[in-house]
């Protein structure tokens, strides 16, 4: 099912060509060594490990969708301890390419995704990625997980099970830690529904088919996608598609990703649908949490970017 185009010049990496790049792994951890595949899943595991082990994020500004790995990545993977990665398709299979590449065989990978019951789960959209070292296509049920603080909850239950198994002497500390967080997420869960409450307008049309774990936890609908893979603009006839999908639905909210920006494709839907008399047509932003900058990346990080996302979609919709 995974399509890895992965290319690792073992020979560079674990030669002396010049010096090695550090870890960063502090001498002296406390606990485990946890490596995560992207931003997101760095804030459910480091809000459960707190004080009691170490998160590093692998793909920190690149996220699983443009990944294109270089040393001082592949090389946090060469003393962890676990590598948690989203699963679904979306990461797993770079994951394992990445590990293997490290010489590392204590490293245990964790596909989280693939352990949610499948209630959880929405049906893919059949899209296949296939650019850089991540290419992947998107198995039976969408990958997008992260971005339901619903589904992330049971994100942190699993990551909390993988560490108790790992470090069994802080349990206490595990199960304490993501007490606090499940609590967090849940409420802004809550609070996302209630920017929401009263909206009548409920429909959106989306960049790429990614937000609709996101419309599922609050209640909208993505009667739409812009590019059906990312990075890739519509042909002609799937933007005609679109626009009439969104006048027959009275659709006038466009939200786009930050990583792709608002121009081309968006700007020319957003003139198509006002042609067509739809009137207030309104182009949002709502990052889809993929990247962060290694610098603002912290525990709070997807607490914050997703109220942000919610507040910035409660402006526009009426």
């Amino acid at each position: 099912m995974y399509r890895i185009a992965f290319i690792v010049a073992a020979a560079f990496l674990f030669s002396g060509c010049g010096p090695k790049p550090s870890n960063h792994w502090p001498a002296n951890a406390n606990g485990p060594r946890v490596a995560v595949s992207f931003p997101p899943l760095y804030c459910f595991a480091a809000n459960v490990v707190g004080d009691a082990g170490t998160v590093k994020t692998v793909l920190s500004a690149q996220g699983p969708h443009h990944a294109d790995t270089n040393v001082q990545e592949r090389v946090i993977l060469e003393e962890a301890d676990l590598f948690l990665v989203n699963g679904l398709g979306l990461d797993d299979g770079l994951a394992r390419g990445m590990a293997a590449s490290t010489g590392n065989k204590n490293l245990k990978i964790v596909s989280l995704g693939d352990k949610l019951p499948h209630s959880f789960l929405l049906e893919s959209d059949g899209t296949v990625c296939t650019h850089g070292e991540g290419a992947h296509d998107h198995g039976a049920h969408d990958p997008h997980i992260w971005l339901s603080p619903v589904v992330a909850q049971k994100l942190v239950e699993e990551i909390r099970t993988t560490l108790r198994s790992a470090n069994s002497s802080q349990i206490a500390a595990y199960d304490k830690n993501a007490a606090e967080y499940l609590a967090k997420l849940k409420k802004l869960t809550e609070d996302g529904k209630a920017m929401l409450k009263g909206k009548k307008e409920r429909s959106i049309v989306t960049m790429h088919g990614s937000m609709n774990y996101f419309a599922n936890a609050f209640d909208l609908v993505v009667v739409g996608v812009i590019q059906k893979a990312p990075g890739q603009d519509p042909n002609p006839e799937d933007l005609k598609a679109l626009i009439a999908e969104c006048v027959k639905n009275k659709v006038r909210v466009i939200a786009v990703e930050p990583q792709y920006g608002s121009m081309g494709a968006p700007q020319q839907l957003k003139a198509e649908l006002e042609r067509a008399g739809i009137e207030g047509v309104q182009i949002v932003e709502i990052d889809n949490m993929e990247t962060a900058l290694p610098a603002e990346l912290n525990r709070d990080w997807y607490e914050t970017k997703m109220r942000a996302n919610l507040e910035s979609l409660a402006k526009v919709l009426r």
